[in-house]
């Protein structure tokens, strides 16, 4: 089955890198990603900026023109980024904003509704968050009230995940991802966010899954086929990801 990749980072030491709570990650390059998917029948994918590359797009722009059209880019931006930049990047494949709570290197959550909205009015661009499930009760409010949100990793928590589901069941899509970053079973997460909404869950490799307690390995993609018959498995490996990114 084709498989649209909605969470994957490329690592180019070519452009900046900043640590990160001491930690700076290996080098993994466009060209690394498309070898490591060349079995895994992706064609296509959301690449995502992580917190080691803060507000930098230079490294998202490159690796974007080697991958070609069928990915788009995710990217971390301040509040005050001329709307003119936006339309730029827009254009040139970028489609949402990440805040990334978990690891920092993006903008406050102060920031969330007021710049999710805006992004979203000017270029329809989504909000994407990585953030631990039991923060998630402090902004539930905010977040079921903004036109395009999505949470990373299921959330990466048990504790916290009813609040994850409430989103859930209030329009808020999930990516599943980085399972070896969880502290739970990913397989009954699954089930049950597929049971209240079967669009809202997107699989994606994480792949290089840098700091991840274990990185992707391919039976991830075989776990998805083992929760769902093949027409949810179809929806989460493809079809869910392709509608939010329109690709």
């Amino acid at each position: 089955m084709e498989i649209f990749d909605a969470h994957f980072h490329i690592i180019d030491p070519q452009f900046p890198l900043v640590e990160n709570q001491g930690f700076l990650p290996d080098t993994f390059t466009s060209y690394d990603y498309l070898e490591k998917a060349k079995d895994l029948n992706i064609i296509g994918g959301a690449l995502v900026s992580g917190s080691f590359q803060e507000y930098d797009q230079t490294y998202l722009l490159h690796a974007l023109k080697i991958l070609g059209p069928s990915f788009i880019g995710v990217t971390q931006l301040p509040y005050d980024t001329s709307d003119e930049k936006i339309i730029n990047l827009d254009k040139k494949g970028v489609k949402a904003v990440r805040f990334n709570v978990k690891r920092g290197g993006s903008e406050m959550l102060a920031r969330l509704d007021s710049f999710s909205r805006r992004v979203h009015d000017l270029a329809g661009w989504h909000t994407e968050l990585y953030i631990d499930s039991r923060s998630l009760i402090e902004i539930a409010s905010t977040l079921t009230e903004l036109p395009a949100v999505s949470i990373d990793h299921l959330g990466l928590s048990r504790d916290g995940f009813s609040t994850l589901l409430d989103l859930v069941d209030h329009g808020v899509k999930v990516k599943a991802t980085g399972f070896g970053r969880l502290d739970f079973n990913p397989e009954d997460a699954i089930r049950e966010i597929y049971h209240i909404n079967p669009e809202a869950l997107m699989f994606g490799t994480d792949l290089p899954s840098t700091r991840a307690k274990r990185p992707f390995h391919h039976s991830d993609i075989n776990l998805i086929y083992n929760v769902l018959d093949e027409y949810g498995a179809k929806k989460v490996l493809l079809k869910n990801a392709q509608r939010w990114y329109k690709k």
